[in-house]
């Protein structure tokens, strides 16, 4: 049976579709659909026999098959699933979950590896048990798989579950010494049925052991069981058959055919190679069922995801963009704090305000020798204020924006002025008391340089008033020329010095201005790596919800 190239394409999605859901690997889910990708992909046509301990499968198989391949006891015995294939001589292989590999002639080895221990426990190092039989059915790339019992422990029932989804046709074993008991009623259900899995042939075995009386009234209950399965098998063919298993494996040992007709044997496999061979030329079609099944968990477990992908997509877009309308809002105010504050300092700056507000006290201070102390406790503080205020936006801008601080404004005062006064005449004027005491005073405090005090008038004033306006009125002429010529050299000098700020300053401005402008100026940040890479999962698990719906229904339409 070739499986067809959308069979494969179906099985590639569903892998993907269970890397990108990240499910658990020791959920049901995932190792149903693990064991559907192996199934869909396996050309072989796999019929499992199913049924608790103790209901005859491995005699059964062994009647098939014409020998004793399979362990057979008066107690449970197969504690692995045992698949049974086409060879040219009975040999057995054995793989190990470690990947090593071990390989007898004929059988004997499965009582060391595919029998239940004391404990009545399997081995939990075996991943694979393989027998391979010289048998004509077997030629036609059918195998057998022989199950463990049921009802008896979890490990073995899980087992069985997980290899049911591989069977293209399930032989379930009934006891007629028991109507089906509510254990096999509810595998039936839950294992098969509810799985997809719809290929079910019933064999009823030890009817031999009733008399012919009840074997008809059994035999009719267990057909009503059946007929309610709804198998889905090609018309005309019966979903219940008898074989009494024991006898037909003597029947055949001895090659007995007339005793082989008795047990039901012959007319069971006459059944059973016409329906195989119907169901392998449907390409697999019988694989549709449960495939649909496990496809539509994923489907669903795929939007669901999808939804909740969704929903926090939503609240990180949400998120970033309250947080981009928040900075746009905080752009606009600091650009009007950043504006109006390089407003303020650069009119302060500017060379006419500058002079009009400190050349005279930076003349009269050159004039008293305190230039040093005016600068450092008078000017340079009112420049710092400045200075702060513009750095203070761009440090919020930093803040806000995320961005690299372009450092703190720094504007250098020049070198201080170095004047040369003409020697002094040599008749002094008379000076009073007043001014020898508050000149040196006006000077230190800062409050001769107020304009219109003292100090601070005599630079706009004659060179008499400049120092003292209590000088004599007699005071000789050069005296006043003398004091006139000082004031002028300290006032030029003051002027020199705030021209040179001015210019060094604006500059130093400029560039600064230039670096702020680049923090300042809100750029809308990239999209987040979050919201992108939950667009792409978002993406991812729509296209492989899709492929996925469309790879299987063109499996539906085969």
């Amino acid at each position: 049976m070739q499986q067809p190239e959308n069979y494969h394409n179906l099985a590639n999605n569903l892998r993907f579709a269970l890397g990108i859901l990240e499910l658990d690997k020791t959920s049901q889910v995932y190792r149903d659909a693990t064991l559907i990708c192996n199934y869909l992909e396996n050309p072989t046509f796999r019929i499992a026999v199913f049924g608790p301990f103790n209901y005859g499968k491995s005699t059964l198989l062994n009647a098939m098959l014409g020998q004793r391949t399979l362990p057979i006891d008066l107690i449970p015995t197969t504690g692995a699933a045992i698949r049974v294939k086409y060879g040219e001589e009975l040999q057995t292989r054995i793989t190990l979950k470690d990947g090593r590999k071990i390989s007898e002639q004929g059988t004997d080895i499965l009582k060391q590896f595919a029998i239940l221990d004391d404990n009545r426990r399997m081995r939990e190092d075996v991943a694979e048990v393989e027998v391979f039989c010289h048998h004509p059915f077997l030629q036609t790339g059918v195998e057998f798989l022989d199950l463990p019992g049921t009802n008896d422990r979890e490990e073995q029932d899980n087992l069985v579950r997980d290899q049911l989804l591989s069977a293209d046709l399930v032989i379930q074993l009934l006891d007629a010494r028991k109507l089906m008991t509510l254990g096999e009623r509810e595998n039936l259900r839950d294992w098969l049925l509810d799985r997809g899995i719809k290929t079910v042939v019933f064999v009823v075995n030890f009817l031999n052991l009733m008399e012919p009386e009840e074997q008809k009234q059994i035999y009719s209950r267990l057909r009503f069981v059946a007929e309610s399965f709804r198998s889905d098998l090609p018309d005309n063919f019966s979903n219940l058959y008898r074989v009494d298993a024991l006898p037909a494996l003597r029947a055949r040992l001895k090659g007995d055919a007339s005793a082989i007709q008795t047990t039901g044997l012959s007319a069971f496999e006459s059944a059973l190679q016409s329906i195989v061979a119907i169901q392998q030329e449907k390409s697999g079609s019988c694989r549709v069922g449960r495939v649909d099944a496990i496809a539509t968990q994923l489907t669903q477990s795929l939007q669901t995801k999808y939804q909740t992908i969704s929903t926090e997509l939503e609240a990180a877009q949400t998120k970033h963009n309250t947080k981009i309308q928040i900075q746009q809002k905080a752009e606009k105010l600091i650009k009007q704090g950043f504006e109006t504050s390089l407003t303020e300092l650069r009119n302060w700056l500017s060379l006419s305000n500058l002079l009009n507000r400190y050349q005279s006290e930076a003349a009269a201070a050159l004039g008293q020798n305190q230039f040093k102390t005016w600068e450092t406790e008078f000017f340079q503080p009112a420049l710092v204020k400045h200075q702060q205020e513009i750095v203070k936006w761009v440090q919020q801008a930093c803040e806000f924006f995320n961005q690299e601080s372009p450092g703190d404004l720094i504007i250098s005062l020049p070198t201080s002025p170095e004047i040369s006064l003409p020697s002094p005449p040599t008749n002094k004027p008379k000076i009073s008391e007043d001014l020898t005491d508050t000149a040196p005073v006006a000077v230190a405090t800062g409050l001769g340089w107020v304009l219109g005090g003292p100090v601070g008038a005599a630079v706009v004033g004659s060179a008499a008033y400049l120092l003292n306006r209590n000088v004599k009125q007699d005071k000789p002429n050069n005296s006043v020329a003398y004091q006139n010529q000082a004031a002028q050299i300290c006032a030029d000098a003051a002027q020199d010095y705030l021209t040179r700020f001015s210019n060094e300053a604006l500059t130093t401005l400029s560039q600064y201005e230039e670096k702020a402008q680049k923090v300042i100026n809100f750029q809308i940040p990239a999209e987040p790596i979050e919201i992108t890479n939950k667009r792409y999962q978002q993406n991812l698990l729509h296209n492989c919800w899709e492929n996925l719906q469309r790879e299987l229904e063109a499996v539906k339409g085969l």
